[in-house]
């Protein structure tokens, strides 16, 4: 399938994503329970700034603000009757950034749709059918294509079953699409999925997502633990890295990320010695971390593939003994390292 995305792959060897969408708009003024989808209608120049500062700092990709975009979790905001306008509105904002910056003969920026999971348990566990997941969905995916997205970006996705809908509503669409799990559990998602199973669930699928990989969970190190499964497993398959600006810490009454600009540009070099193409930041990254990534990129010359130490000593301890892909033993002896290297 030839797409934007894809054709920008073929000419560089790692584009960098954006960075946090819910950070920064809070920052802007949103108010906690509030719905950033709505912001596409009745803030635009809010979402406008978020863009253009992510552009501006050398993002290859924006996502759109329509995480939540689905009929599920409009739902809780009484706006599910407004899929289709919330979800154009947003991928028709991004796209104006991105077009500004290529129109005036720039780099090219490539629009992702960004589809949250859908905040409902499906079957077996839940009672949320796959055709009633699929279809909402398709609903959002529609317009986010309408709207003007290249590409359709499903983030923070936990289990097998969503995975499978949101693959489906891609297909029904003929819409190109990317996937990222979010493994916060002990290096699984939070329905036990580890890195592994997902390469090859990824990889099995009829219409296979152009690319795969990890968002959000804990820090940047468990994160990159999960890229080298995944990039492990699957050689041949264009990865995603798009992790937290830190360990997410409770300060003052506010989530506070503790990831200084250095330390995501050195996550970004890791990331590309990992297997990693697509490397962006998730909760927390503002402009300013992905402008020092993009520097550390752009000069990167790349090395081998790290170890779990050289990571752990690098962008910070693991969370977990092991990530269920039989690296318990190596995650321990770089624990033991790191703390020898502590006391010295």
């Amino acid at each position: 399938m030839t797409n934007a995305l894809t054709r920008l792959l073929q000419e560089r060897d790692w584009l960098l994503l954006d960075g946090a969408t819910g950070t920064n708009l809070f920052n802007a003024g949103l108010m906690s329970g509030e719905a950033p989808e709505l912001w596409n209608v009745d803030a635009p120049d809010k979402i406008r700034a978020l863009h253009r500062g992510f552009v501006e700092a050398g993002s290859d990709v924006i996502l759109t603000n329509s995480f939540g975009g689905s009929r599920y979790r409009l739902k809780l905001h009484q706006a599910q009757g407004r899929v289709r306008e919330l979800n154009m509105a947003a991928a028709r904002l991004a796209r104006e950034c991105a077009d500004e910056c290529t129109g005036a003969g720039g780099r090219p920026v490539i629009v992702a749709g960004s589809v949250g999971p859908t905040g409902e348990l499906l079957e077996p566990v839940g009672p949320l059918t796959h055709a009633a997941a699929a279809a909402a969905f398709e609903e959002q995916i529609a317009a986010l294509m309408e709207g003007g997205a290249d590409v359709i970006w499903a983030e923070t996705m936990s289990s097998v079953e969503e995975f499978g809908a949101v693959a489906e509503a891609a297909a029904n669409q003929g819409a190109p699409f990317c996937a990222t799990l979010s493994f916060d559990t002990a290096g699984r998602t939070m329905m036990g999925v580890t890195s592994e199973a997902y390469a090859a669930l990824a990889a099995a699928l009829p219409n296979p997502p152009l690319a795969i990989g990890a968002n959000c969970g804990t820090g940047a190190s468990d994160l990159l633990r999960t890229v080298m499964g995944i990039t492990g497993a699957t050689p041949e398959a264009i990865v995603i890295a798009k992790a937290n600006a830190g360990i997410p810490k409770y300060v003052d009454g506010h989530i506070h990320y503790d990831g200084t600009p250095e330390l995501m540009a050195d996550y970004a070099r890791l990331a590309r010695d990992a297997g990693a193409r697509l490397i962006g930041g998730c909760c927390g990254s503002m402009p300013a971390h992905i402008r020092a990534m993009r520097a550390a990129l752009e000069d990167h010359v790349p090395g081998p593939r790290p170890s779990l130490d050289e990571i752990s000593a690098r962008v910070g301890d693991f969370t977990s003994a092991d990530d269920g892909t039989g690296d318990a033993a190596a995650a321990s002896e770089s624990r033991r390292s790191r703390r020898g290297r502590r006391r010295a």
